[in-house]
Formats: C-alpha cells, sequence, structure tokens
C-alpha cells in the first residue's frame, strides 16, 4: 500500500460533507460530517488528514459517497460493508465501532448497552470516548448511541447534539422536531 490519501468534499441534505479514502485501494479512512460551508468542510479535513490530497472520487468511492448522500436524505442503507480502515485504532475502539454498526438506522443503543454486548457493563464512559474518536461517523454510526435514559449525551461533530438529533430524526430513530443544524438567514 502506498499511504497516499486522497479527499474529497461533496453536498448532502444536511450540508457540505469530506471523504477521505486511501488512493491505492479506496478503503474509506475518515468521514467528516458538515461544515457551515464547503470550504469550512475543507479545511477542517485539512487539518484532520494533512497529508491527504483534493481529488474526484474514484468509482467505488462514488458509489459510498451515494450511499451516503441517501442515508443523509432519510435512506435506510446502514453503510455497514462499506470497507473502512480501523487499523490505526485500538481494539477497545475497533470493538465498539464493531458494535455500533451493527445499530441500524432508526434504532439507537446506549452507551452502557454497548459496554454490555462487549462484555464489559461498567465501561460506558470508554465506550462514549471511543465513539467521540470516530474517524468514520455516519459509517461506524456513533449518533445511534445514546447515553443512559435515551439521553443525546455528547456528539464530537459540528453542531454537537444538534447535529446528533438531526441525524437521529433522520432516520426516523426520535420524533421529536430538530433544531437546524445552522442558521441559514
Amino acid at each position: 500500500m502506498s499511504g497516499a490519501r486522497h479527499a474529497a468534499v461533496f453536498a448532502t441534505a444536511v450540508g457540505p460533507c469530506g471523504i477521505v479514502w486511501r488512493a491505492d485501494d479506496d478503503v474509506i479512512v475518515g468521514v467528516h460530517l458538515p461544515e457551515v460551508d464547503a470550504a469550512t468542510t475543507a479545511r477542517r479535513m485539512r487539518r484532520r488528514f494533512p497529508t491527504a490530497t483534493t481529488a474526484p472520487p474514484s468509482a467505488a468511492v462514488a458509489i459510498v459517497i451515494e450511499r451516503i448522500r441517501g442515508l443523509l436524505g432519510g435512506g435506510g442503507d446502514d453503510l455497514a460493508d462499506v470497507a473502512v480502515d480501523l487499523e490505526p485504532m485500538g481494539e477497545f475502539e475497533r470493538s465498539v465501532y464493531a458494535v455500533a454498526r451493527a445499530v441500524p438506522p432508526g434504532s439507537t443503543l446506549t452507551y452502557g448497552e454497548v459496554a454490555t454486548r462487549l462484555g464489559s457493563p461498567g465501561l460506558a464512559r470508554a465506550v462514549g470516548q471511543a465513539l467521540g474518536r470516530n474517524p468514520v461517523p455516519i459509517i461506524v454510526p456513533c449518533h445511534r448511541v445514546l447515553a443512559a435514559g435515551g439521553a443525546m449525551g455528547g456528539f464530537s461533530a459540528n453542531g454537537g447534539v444538534d447535529t446528533k438529533r438531526r441525524l437521529l430524526f433522520i432516520e426516523g430513530a426520535i420524533d421529536a422536531e430538530p433544531l437546524r443544524l445552522f442558521d441559514q438567514g
């Protein structure tokens, strides 16, 4: 593997997202959730992936982008089969991400339920911290994991809990009217 990374910004129903992939095999290494505009998304993505070069998506990456667009537009694709590189993450993080990837759109788990599924019911806080380091949000749907009692808890993406709430609303996991991600006026 060459180690080269490519990046692109793409429009979605909730705003401009970013994606980073390995140039030699199209495996996704990063997803960046929407910022206020495409330039801000690109700038923040470059901070996370400074060696990635802007490039048009390959055919395989273009399919992943369309699937992400579909999910963010209200579709039910779980993206569970999208190849992602989680090797740089620790074993615990990878196990948390595997549980999160099994949560279908429209459903949620709590941090404690994820910890219990991992056989470590006392590690709910560690689960939350691992999800906060998720390099591929949406593909690893960390927004589908809530605090105890269904509380939103934290969310490290731009917009924080409001973004999490909006994503869950789009997927039909919550009924509450979402707040707008960005002030349009």
